[in-house]
């Protein structure tokens, strides 16, 4: 009944309008058409009027008319919603009650991203604030009470912190076989069936409110199940570890960090333990605070961070203990101090060492390097030369190994970072420009670093060519023969040699070198050699032809190319890969005759084997030999079978 009703609508709606409209525009135009010198000034003054209320009468009417096509479009237009799209063509023309459901987008955050580190600081904050301030607000009341407000202010944002930290955790995914479960069903589950989601619910709980009973001063003491969310804090510090790039330095801090609040709870309870055996009972416990010297706040905290400093430090020269219960404090706390200096001093010892551990491997280098120079009778110029190249790769950072420190990573991320590191260099090379990405990534693995010191060849005029050169850092120098002579000068960016490494057939200068090459001061080199680039081109065979083109062009352009020799080279290759195909199916008949061969001995073995079997050995039932010559034919017999066994 809808679609009837709705179309006689827009029917009764369209003609109406279109007769009005037809209407009022006749009016309008047979007023128009009247002569107004026929008419007299009062019937052109009602003239005019009418004429107004007409034209009033016809913008309402094409206002109206504007409306209901408008209110038309929407309504052809209204099944084109959200819903009505996945409803199907069947429900188009009904229309279906508008639906107040919007698809919430679940947000489920990763262990390593950048948001999910942010959100660790502002919880560890929460927790470092708990472990620090609730036990001194606990044992110094005046603290507590000085500041009643502020302290309410920070222990609510505190423990909203922590409620939002048990939402993060319900959206936080993990791998599983190397993926990132987002499943917020799954996450909840595995969370729920964790000690840390019981730990963190009890670190929530609203224990604090029983101040309400026993009085604001003990708060402190009543919300110290907030201490449970410990574990945040050292995820804190365990991801800022992985994060930084000055890991011992920040160690070091964490450690004294460590330290620190170790102290600091021990002057806290030291306080407390005074408290309760009398303040100024004896010499040992904190001075009685109706002394002036030692009555405020803050002498009293400095002066048990002191007595705290000195003794888990081992230090001593504190006043000696009285009682029994002074004793039995006195020695537990030695024996923590005990394990925090043993503590200091190991990890301290190992983070200098670690820290010392690249100096120490380099120095040891040259230190041996120094002795067999010295063992073998170096000059010591050279001596001198040797040691200045090293003092060169200390100075500037260039002692790492990179192939060492790289070896540990799958070959996808060191790819990655030789490309990283290499690649804009490795463009830079004339041949190398609009290679293919795969050659370009063998290659990149495939570079060495190799540093020259002040006057050092890098190749000769005439040696063979059997690596390129790729400039990083530094100056080399084109120069004669006597080796003062500068004709060119090499920067930074510039290559040479990756012509003579290709081997192209048809070069004057075929494999070697055409130049004298030396460093000005130092310079920083990659190397490719030749083994190197060809094992590479060996997976590109189109590779290698755009470079070999290439370098003929380059040849050719600098007018270092034979035509002759080029064609007999392809007329060589030619004849050599027709050669191997003969020989591979040579080979190939070669294998077959060698199985018929095998075949049919080992059929030929079969047949005699067969034949021996059934030759007669005995004499007697033989209708061919007589009893008198019974020993001469056996014998004979016996010949017969030697002569046949000799034939096959």
């Amino acid at each position: 009944m809808t679609g009837p009703l709705q179309d006689a609508h827009r029917l009764s709606v369209k003609t109406w309008t279109d007769e009005d409209s037809d209407r009022a525009e006749s009016t309008l135009s047979r007023y128009r058409r009247t002569p107004p010198t026929l008419q007299e000034d009062y019937y052109t003054q009602n003239f005019m009027k009418k004429n107004i209320f007409v034209q009033n009468d016809f913008s309402m009417v094409m206002t109206l008319r504007e409306w209901a096509h408008k209110s038309l479009v929407d309504e052809t237009e209204r099944p084109d919603s959200f819903l009505e799209r996945f409803r199907g063509p069947a429900n188009m023309d009904v229309p279906g009650p508008p639906s107040r459901m919007k698809k919430c987008h679940l947000v489920v955050l990763s262990p390593s991203d950048d948001a999910y580190y942010y959100w660790l600081i502002v919880i560890g904050l929460a927790v470092f604030y708990n472990w620090t301030l609730l036990v001194v607000r606990a044992c110094f009341d005046e603290l507590q009470m000085r500041n009643v407000l502020v302290w309410l202010v920070l222990d609510y944002i505190c423990d909203g912190v922590y409620i939002l930290d048990i939402a993060v955790r319900l959206h936080t995914g993990f791998l599983d076989q190397g993926l990132l479960v987002k499943d917020v069903r799954r996450l909840r589950e595995t969370y729920i069936h964790t000690l840390q989601s019981k730990l963190d619910i009890c670190s929530i709980l609203p224990t604090d409110l029983l101040y309400l009973l026993v009085g604001m001063s003990y708060t402190p003491l009543l919300r110290f199940n907030r201490l449970l969310r410990l574990s945040r804090l050292f995820e804190l510090f365990e991801r800022t570890e992985t994060r930084t790039s000055y890991p011992n330095t920040f160690r070091i801090c964490k450690l004294v960090l460590y330290i620190l609040v170790i102290i600091h709870w021990n002057a806290c309870v030291y306080y407390s333990f005074s408290k309760v055996l009398g303040l100024g009972s004896d010499s040992w416990v904190y001075p009685n605070a109706s002394d002036p010297e030692f009555g405020s706040l803050t002498r009293s905290y400095i002066y048990c961070l002191y007595w705290s400093t000195l003794t888990l430090t081992t230090i001593g020269e504190t006043p000696p203990p009285e009682r029994d219960e002074e004793y039995l404090f006195l020695i537990f706390d030695f024996l923590v101090g005990v394990l925090i200096f043993a503590s200091i001093v190991g990890n301290v010892g190992s983070m200098i060492s670690n820290m010392n551990a690249t100096r120490v491997v380099f120095q040891t280098r040259v230190d041996a390097l120094k002795h067999y120079m010295h063992f073998r009778h170096v000059s010591k110029a050279l001596e001198q030369r040797v040691i200045r190249w090293f003092d060169y790769l200390w100075t500037n950072q260039k002692t790492i190994d990179e192939q060492e420190v790289l070896r540990s990573l799958p070959n996808k991320l060191r790819a990655e970072i030789a490309i990283n590191v290499h690649l804009d260099t490795l463009k830079k090379v004339r041949i190398f420009q609009d290679c293919e990405a795969g050659l370009l990534v063998e290659l990149v693995l495939k570079l060495r670093p190799q540093v020259f010191s002040p006057g050092d060849y890098i190749c000769r005029k005439g040696d063979v060519g059997k690596e390129m050169y790729i400039i990083k850092d530094g100056r080399l120098a084109v120069v004669r023969d006597d080796g003062v002579t500068q004709l060119a000068v090499l920067t930074a960016g510039s290559c040479f040699g990756e012509i003579s490494i290709l081997n192209i057939s048809g070069s004057k200068m075929g494999n070697r070198r055409t130049a004298n090459i030396r460093s000005l001061g130092y310079s920083d080199l990659f190397c490719l050699s030749k083994q190197d680039l060809m094992e590479a081109l060996q997976e590109f065979p189109h590779a290698r032809a755009q470079l070999e083109q290439r370098g003929r062009d380059i040849l050719q352009k600098e007018g270092l190319l034979e035509e002759m020799n080029v064609s007999a080279g392809e007329a060589l290759e030619e004849k050599v890969e027709r050669l191997e195909t003969s020989l591979d199916r040579l080979q190939t008949c070669l294998a077959r005759l060698q199985s018929e061969f095998s075949s049919s001995q080992r059929r030929l073995k079969q047949r005699m084997t067969a034949l021996e079997q059934n030759i007669p050995t005995g004499t007697n039932g033989s209708g061919f030999l007589s009893d008198a010559d019974g020993a001469e034919s056996f014998s004979g017999c016996e010949g017969v079978r030697s002569e046949l066994n000799i034939r096959l």
